[in-house]
C-alpha cells in the first residue's frame, strides 16, 4: 500500500516542480551576490562534477560550515576504513573549507536545489548506499526521494531548540513524515531526544555533540611566525565570528581599555569576511587606526584595530590571542561555537545570547571554563581583569580545556551506532560486485 503524503508535501512538490524553470534566474542572482560558486552551478541542478566511485558510498550532508566541521571527524573515520564518502553542503564558504580539510579520497559537491528533477538527477548519479544528515537541514524532496529509493537515512548530531520544537508542533504531520524516513536519529542530548521523539522520530540514540570532538584548527606555520613577530608582545584581545551590531560595541570597549593598556591591539574577525571594509571604516570614524588582513597588511605599532577579514585563519587567530570573545552573543543571534578557541588554549568570553550552543556554554560556564558578560560594559570589565592577570587567564583556559575533554566522545558513540549500517552496505557491495 502506497503511503499517502500530507497535503503540505504534495503542494510543496508541485510548487518546486513548477518553479524549476526559474531556478537558473535564482542561481544567477545568488551568483551575483557571491552566494554561489561561478564554475560549479551545474551541481546545484544535480549535475555531477565528478564520476561516482566504485563500491559502497556514504553520503554526508550538512548545510554549511558548522555542520561540515561537526561531521569532519566522522568523514575521516569513514575514509580511514576505506569507505567512499560524498559530502554535500550548500554554501561557498563550506565548499572552500572542504577543499582544504576533507581527507584524501572524499568528494565534495554542492547539494542540489530542492526541486524534484534536480534531486532525481543527483540521486541517479551518486546512488548512495547510506545517507547521514547533519543536525537539522531537512529538505523535503531530497529526503523523500532518497527514502523512496530505499537509501537508509540517519540523522547525526541532531539538535532541536525549544523554539524549533514549538514551531514543528504546529505542523505535526509534516515533521512526522520527514522524521519517519530516518532509520535512526542520533542526537546531542536527552532533551533533544525527548523533542525528536515527541515529533515522531521512530528510533533515537543520544551520542553527544560531535563539535566537541573536532580536531584543533590547522595553522600555516610561516604565517603564524610572521604574525607573532608583528605582535611583538603587545596586549591582545580577539573577537571572533562577530556580527553586525557587535563591532561598534567592541570599538567602544577598545577605546576604554586603551586608557589602561596603551599598546592594546584588538583583532576583529567578522563572521562574514566581506564586511571587512565596513568594520575598518567604523574604526576610522571612531578615531582608531585600522588595518585589514585581506589587503595583506600586518599590524604595526600604530595599528589599534586589526580586521581579520580572511577565510580559514581562525586557527591562527586563536593561537596568538590569549583572550577570545565569541561573537554572535552580544546581539540576539544565538552565539558561535566556542570549542575551537578553547582547544587552542584561549580564555573565552561570551555574551548572553548563546542559544545555538546552550549546552556547551552551560557546561563551560559551570566549570569556570568560560565567562559570560551581560553587555559591552561588562565585557570591558572582564577584559581588564584578564589582560592584567595572567594567572586568571590561565585558570579560565585550563578549565575550558578540561571541560571539553570530559564532554568528548561523540565520534566514538556515533561510529558505534553506524557500525551495523556500514557492515550491511559493505556486504551488499561485495554481493553486488560478485
Amino acid at each position: 500500500m502506497v503511503e499517502r503524503l500530507p497535503f503540505t508535501f504534495t503542494a510543496y512538490r508541485l510548487a518546486t516542480r513548477a518553479a524549476t524553470p526559474f531556478a537558473r534566474y535564482l542561481l544567477g542572482r545568488r551568483l551575483r551576490r557571491g552566494k554561489e560558486h561561478p564554475t560549479r552551478l551545474p551541481e546545484r541542478r544535480g549535475e555531477p562534477g565528478v564520476p561516482r566511485p566504485d563500491g559502497p558510498l556514504v553520503w554526508v550532508h550538512g548545510a554549511s560550515v558548522g555542520e561540515f566541521v561537526a561531521a569532519l571527524p566522522v568523514v575521516e573515520r569513514l575514509r580511514a576504513r576505506g569507505v567512499a564518502v560524498l559530502v554535500t553542503t550548500g554554501t561557498v564558504t563550506s565548499a572552500e573549507l572542504a577543499t582544504r580539510r576533507l581527507p584524501e579520497g572524499a568528494i565534495h559537491q554542492f547539494v542540489p536545489l530542492d526541486a524534484p528533477a534536480y534531486v532525481g538527477r543527483f540521486l541517479d548519479h551518486w546512488r548512495p548506499d547510506l545517507g547521514l544528515f547533519v543536525e537539522s537541514d531537512l529538505w523535503p524532496n531530497l529526503i523523500l526521494a532518497a527514502a523512496e529509493r530505499r537509501v537508509p537515512l540517519i540523522l547525526v548530531n541532531g539538535r532541536l531548540s525549544e523554539r524549533s520544537y514549538e514551531k514543528w508542533q504546529r505542523a505535526p504531520a509534516t515533521i512526522e513524515t520527514l522524521l519517519s524516513r530516518f532509520d535512526l536519529c542520533l542526537v546531542r542530548s536527552p532533551e533533544d531526544a525527548q523533542r525528536f521523539g515527541a515529533l515522531g522520530a521512530p528510533r533515537l540514540g543520544v551520542t553527544g555533540n560531535l563539535k566537541l570532538d573536532v580536531p584543533a584548527l590547522p595553522v600555516d606555520p610561516a604565517r603564524f611566525a610572521e604574525l607573532r613577530t608583528a605582535l611583538a608582545g603587545r596586549p591582545l584581545v580577539a573577537a571572533a565570528s562577530t556580527h553586525g551590531g557587535e563591532e561598534a560595541a567592541l570599538l567602544a570597549v577598545h577605546r576604554k581599555l586603551r586608557l589602561e593598556f596603551p599598546r592594546l591591539l584588538t583583532v576583529i574577525a567578522p563572521r562574514h569576511p566581506e564586511r571587512g571594509a565596513e568594520i575598518a571604516a567604523m574604526a576610522a570614524t571612531a578615531g582608531l587606526e585600522a588595518a585589514r588582513r585581506s589587503q595583506g597588511a600586518l599590524p604595526n605599532a600604530a595599528t589599534e584595530i586589526y580586521v581579520a577579514d580572511t577565510l580559514g585563519e581562525l586557527g591562527l587567530l586563536y593561537r596568538v590571542a590569549p583572550v577570545v570573545f565569541m561573537g554572535g552573543s552580544l546581539i540576539p543571534h544565538g552565539g558561535q561555537n566556542p570549542i575551537e578557541p578553547v582547544k587552542l588554549g584561549a580564555a573565552v568570553l561570551h555574551g548572553p545570547h548563546v542559544k545555538n550552543f546552550a549546552d556547551i556554554y552551560a557546561a563551560l560556564d559551570g566549570a569556570g571554563g568560560a565567562k559570560a558578560v551581560a553587555d559591552a560594559e561588562d565585557l570591558a570589565a572582564a577584559l581588564t581583569v584578564l589582560l592584567a592577570d595572567g594567572e586568571a587567564r590561565a585558570t579560565l583556559a585550563a578549565a575550558g580545556e578540561r571541560t571539553v575533554q570530559i564532554l568528548a566522545g561523540a565520534v566514538d558513540r556515533t561510529m558505534a551506532a553506524l557500525e551495523p549500517y556500514l557492515v550491511q552496505i559493505r556486504l551488499e557491495g561485495r554481493t553486488g560486485d560478485a
